[in-house]
């Protein structure tokens, strides 16, 4: 059976050793598709945020990370090991420049306002798509505002570089229900465009994804198989 690799839930940025900046990802979806997907046979790799939903399924090895550079060193040891990855974490778009961090101690209030500086943090995606074998399907999520949401994804696919995007409305953020699109990107051989019929809970959004994703990993494979026969001129 085909590996995946999941990551779920927040990054937590420090600002010293014991402020963040974070998000209200609750790693559910990430942590219910893990639990499918070994239900199903698949080998599971979670790589999972702080404070973040586990996964109940004991098949399925959890591999904790906090900042968005912990997750990006994660993803750089483990993504070749995989056949599918699933990017689901929510990562923080911006961090404390090092200068501003202080892990050691804790900022004391002095009195009138605080400025942080803040830089941006890589695109850990787009970066797993440079270094990607052509056998490995690489898929995303897109949470923006439901009219937004289609736009925002077929930018996504494109300045990524990946297979698939799952778009989903923001309105879901802490919620037990999802609507969802996976939409395929053309350049990549997938046109692709499923929806769920209306909002599912997450564990069946998990169904749903996994499964159609199932024959998917395996196209993929059976493409990758098919250019190294030709190349290597056998019959």
């Amino acid at each position: 059976m085909a590996r995946l690799l999941i990551s779920a839930g927040p990054t937590y940025e420090p600002i010293d050793a014991v402020r963040f900046i974070g998000n209200r990802s609750s790693g559910k979806v990430g942590s219910s598709l893990a639990d499918y997907a070994a239900a199903e046979g698949w080998e599971v790799r979670l790589l999972l945020g702080p404070n973040a939903q586990v996964p109940t399924d004991a098949g399925v090895e959890v591999i904790h990370f906090g900042s968005a550079q912990d997750l990006e060193n994660a993803l750089s040891e483990h993504l070749s090991w995989c056949d599918c990855l699933i990017m689901a974490a929510a990562v923080a778009d911006y961090r404390p420049k090092p200068c501003e961090v202080d892990c050691d101690g804790k900022r004391r209030r002095t009195g009138g306002d605080l400025s942080i500086q803040l830089e941006s943090t890589p695109d850990l995606l787009a970066g797993c798509s440079k270094i990607a074998r052509e056998d490995q399907l690489l898929v995303g999520f897109a949470l923006e505002p439901a009219e937004e949401l289609e736009a925002s994804a077929l930018r996504k696919l494109a300045k990524k570089d990946i297979d698939f995007i799952v778009a989903n409305p923001l309105e879901t953020m802490d919620s037990d229900t999802i609507e969802a699109r996976l939409i395929g990107n053309p350049e990549h051989g997938f046109d692709t465009d499923l929806s769920t019929e209306g909002c599912i809970t997450k564990d069946g959004f998990a169904e749903w994804l996994i499964q159609n994703l199932t024959d998917l990993v395996e196209e993929r494979r059976g493409q990758h198989t098919t250019r190294e026969t030709s190349s290597n001129g056998a019959i």
